[in-house]
């Protein structure tokens, strides 16, 4: 079960879940039988397939703001004008999760400096910044 999402400062997502495990519950009379018991465990949320119709928009949520929001891909250079740099949404499906996560700011600076290059989205056609 979901009981929270939290970004760290890396700029990772992480859904906080509390798993039903089996345990040992004994009653006032010393009787024992095996009941469930939620174990807290965090797990990252790229490794999470949301549940088709379940609503997540209620879920407790840590650090949206000031996570990092882009990814950084490094490219092969094939000639000494390629970009060797390539800036991504971070939910965009071109990113992926070992790529370099920065914030907005340091998007802007890169892309002011061309120190990399962005395109639009091949699937969703929209645009990066």
């Amino acid at each position: 079960m979901v009981v929270g999402r939290t970004r760290t400062a890396d700029g990772r997502w992480w859904y906080e879940c509390e798993a039903i495990l089996p345990a040992r519950h004994e009653g006032p009379d010393g009787t024992t039988k095996a009941m469930g018991a939620p174990a807290p465990i965090s797990v990252e949320a790229d490794d999470i397939a949301q549940i088709p119709g379940e609503d997540y928009s209620l879920v407790p949520t840590e650090g949206a703001v000031a996570g990092r929001q882009w990814v950084v891909e490094k490219l092969h250079q094939y000639g000494p004008d390629d970009p060797a740099r390539r800036l991504h949404r971070r939910d965009c499906w071109q990113a992926r999760h070992s790529d370099e996560r920065i914030t907005t700011e340091d998007a802007v600076a890169r892309l002011a400096r061309q120190a990399i290059a962005w395109t639009a989205s091949q699937e969703t056609g929209a645009s990066h910044p």
